[in-house]
C-alpha cells in the first residue's frame, strides 16, 4: 500500500481538481437557470443534470477516503474486511472495496 502521505498528497490533488469542476459547473448552470427565466419550465426533469450531481458524489468519495485515511481504515475493504491491492488504490483512490467484492456487487 502507499505511504499516507502519497495517498493524502493523491486525494488532495483529486478533490482540489473536482471541486474546480464542480464550481464551474455550478457556475454554467446559474447562466442556464437565469437564462431561462421567464421561459417554460420542464418540472419532469433535473435541471441540475447527472453532471453536478457526479461531481458532488466524487467529491464525497474523496472526503470520505480522506476520513479513512485520517481514522487509519484506508485501504480495507468496508465490505470484507480485506486490504485493497494496491493497483486498485492506485487507480481508483477513493476506492471503498476490494476487487472481488466490487465484482459482486
Amino acid at each position: 500500500m502507499p505511504e499516507p502521505g502519497d495517498v493524502r498528497a493523491v486525494l488532495a490533488a483529486a478533490r482540489e481538481r473536482t471541486m474546480a469542476r464542480l464550481a464551474s459547473l455550478e457556475r454554467e448552470f446559474a447562466g442556464i437557470v437565469e437564462a431561462a427565466r421567464g421561459a417554460g419550465t420542464d418540472d419532469e426533469h433535473d435541471p441540475e443534470g447527472a453532471t453536478v450531481a457526479f461531481e458532488r458524489q466524487h467529491l464525497a468519495d474523496i472526503d470520505a477516503a480522506l476520513a479513512r485515511l485520517a481514522e487509519g481504515s484506508y485501504g480495507t475493504c468496508q465490505a470484507c474486511g480485506r486490504p485493497i491491492g494496491a493497483e486498485r488504490l492506485a487507480a481508483r483512490p477513493a476506492a471503498r472495496t476490494c476487487i472481488g467484492c466490487t465484482r459482486r456487487r
